[in-house]
């Protein structure tokens, strides 16, 4: 059971973690236990756009993320079954529906995709890794739909992922920057080869670019860095958020190992009747706060209130997020060798040290 409607299930499913907007089934980003990771953004082309409730892009990031066991995998599982089902259905919690298609990005330990949806539309394209010298780019390895070469000269786009010409000419309904206007606004701080899970942190942070959201109906509400070591002896470790607007938020890590221990205080709570479940759907609307939620809302609300003392809770919570990389940098060095017990906790454990800050 998806978001809005039932796929055929599969024979066997692999383990996920996600970060996902609490009413709906699927999920914006996330990681399995093979290392594959797997995030959407919403884009606007010149294909109409699915009103009809079908499978919504974040549904097809946790199919891909249960079914694929390699980036290549989840790219077939997800294709497949938008061409089946199509993609459609209001993305947001609310009455007046909000549609778009989606792009994607899926990445293991080897290899990374981009996957771009029009509809039932789709080319994707492989990404070429660094090659020493700083030269990244994409490679001639390409795959689309059986109809798109004809879907796009009727619609007078070009089935080139990453060309302007396949965003067409639509735009969100919002003031919302888009995907491609954000990208085009930040570079990165180092050269290729160089980039580190920091690195990436102090990317998503960036306000100036439009990156980080933080404005009414469109706050950036979790944020996500994975570190996948070619090497399959090391484990893949996945920081998250768990909480919007990562300039004020801790990265904690989470590594896949047997025994996880479940992490309530990030799981927004249930209810019998949910208005995101009952038709019509959106009539009203529910608290959807998770606890670690909660307490970062009212540290945000004193860093606002006293500048002095939230700078110190933000230099403090700066401070658990660089030991938990530090952690990262010596588990993957062979430093360290934890128990396997220590890893299953380790996620709940930073939830925990960070509510105790709070």
């Amino acid at each position: 059971q998806c978001t809005y409607l039932e796929v055929e299930q599969a024979e066997r499913t692999h383990a996920v973690v996600l970060t996902r907007p609490a009413w709906l089934w699927g999920a914006e980003m996330g990681a399995n236990d093979c290392g594959v990771c797997v995030g959407n953004e919403g884009v606007w082309t010149r294909e109409p756009l699915g009103e009809a409730e079908a499978l919504l892009g974040m549904d097809l990031v946790r199919l891909g993320l249960e079914r694929g066991g390699s980036a290549r995998e989840a790219l077939e599982v997800m294709t497949a079954l938008l061409e089946r089902y199509g993609q459609g259905g209001s993305c947001k919690e609310e009455p007046v529906p909000f549609v778009y298609h989606n792009t994607f990005l899926l990445a293991d330990r080897d290899e990374a995709w981009l996957l771009e949806t029009a509809g039932r539309y789709w080319a994707a394209q492989r990404i070429r890794g660094g090659d020493g010298d700083g030269d990244w780019g994409r490679d001639g390895d390409r795959d689309g739909h059986p109809w798109l070469a004809e879907g796009c000269i009727c619609a007078g786009t070009s089935p080139v992922p990453g060309d302007r010409a396949w965003g067409g000419d639509g735009h969100p309904p919002t003031p919302r920057p888009s995907a491609s206007e954000r990208d085009a606004e930040v570079a990165l701080p180092v050269p290729p080869g160089h980039i580190t899970a920091e690195t990436l942190m102090s990317i998503l942070r960036d306000k100036a670019s439009g990156i980080c959201v933080d404005a009414e109906g469109f706050r950036t509400a979790g944020s996500m860095v994975s570190v996948l070591p070619r090497d399959p002896a090391l484990p893949c470790v996945h920081f998250f958020t768990a909480t919007p607007d990562p300039s004020r938020s801790v990265f904690k890590p989470f590594v896949f190992v047997a025994g996880i221990k479940p992490a309530p205080q990030v799981r927004s709570p249930t209810f019998l009747q949910d208005p995101a479940k009952q038709i019509p759907r959106f009539q009203s609307s529910v608290d959807r706060r998770h606890e670690l939620y909660r307490r970062h809302q009212a540290a945000l609300e004193l860093m606002e209130r006293d500048r002095e003392r939230g700078q110190r809770l933000l230099e403090t919570l700066q401070e658990l997020e660089q030991q938990g990389l530090q952690g990262m940098r010596e588990l993957l060095e062979g430093t360290v060798s934890p128990r396997p017990e220590e890893l299953a906790d380790l996620f709940f454990d930073c939830v925990e040290a960070e509510m105790k800050f709070y």
